[in-house]
């Protein structure tokens, strides 16, 4: 299979969108949403499958569409985690065009566990930037950023690692997305 029309990559980033409204709100009806950060798995997806820039567009869009259709994320939460939702979209493709260890599964979780860190720590500057304008009298120091963005977010992340690379080689599979290393036949 050739690389994917620009027709079926919209098509892909806008379910990908559409998932930011709708995984938060079926996790959280279960009492899973703020454990598990569905809102986290379609930029990842969405990057590792599309790209840098699809996985940015739908870290960006994608909160804000849910914000303002469901309220979820808040308004003034949205100022920390666009930014943290953009990275990892961002950098998970980036890793997927630039990681090539010739085993999909080996190159998938590289870049997840990539895009999962620097989102983190773009998430935590933003929040660091919105508390430090803000003037509200609160902090934001590293033992806060760890706690709340490494130790939190851990049951998020291990489902993320479970999850994420199942759904892309499944979609390979199906011949959904291109095959990554397709296998040369003998004669």
């Amino acid at each position: 299979m050739d690389k994917m029309s620009s027709v079926k990559k919209l098509c892909i980033c806008a379910i990908c969108i559409a998932l930011c409204c709708v995984l938060p709100m079926a996790f959280h009806a279960v009492g899973l949403g703020s454990q598990l950060s569905p809102m986290h798995i379609p930029p990842l997806l969405c990057g590792l499958l599309l790209g840098p820039v699809y996985g940015a567009v739908c870290g960006v869009v994608g909160p804000i569409l849910a914000s303002l259709t469901t309220g979820m994320p808040p308004m003034m939460r949205l100022l920390h985690m666009g930014p943290e939702l953009c990275a990892y979209g961002l950098f998970a493709g980036l890793a997927m065009r630039f990681i090539r260890t010739h085993h999909m599964s080996l190159d998938l979780y590289i870049s997840l566990i990539a895009a999962m860190l620097l989102g983190r720590v773009m998430g935590g500057l933003a929040q660091w930037l919105v508390v430090s304008l803000m003037g509200t009298g609160e902090t934001f120091t590293l033992a806060i950023w760890a706690t709340s963005y490494i130790v939190g977010t851990l049951p998020g992340a291990a489902a993320h690692l479970i999850l994420i690379p199942m759904l892309v080689l499944v979609l390979e599979k199906a011949r959904v997305i291109p095959v990554r290393y397709p296998k040369v036949k003998a004669e």
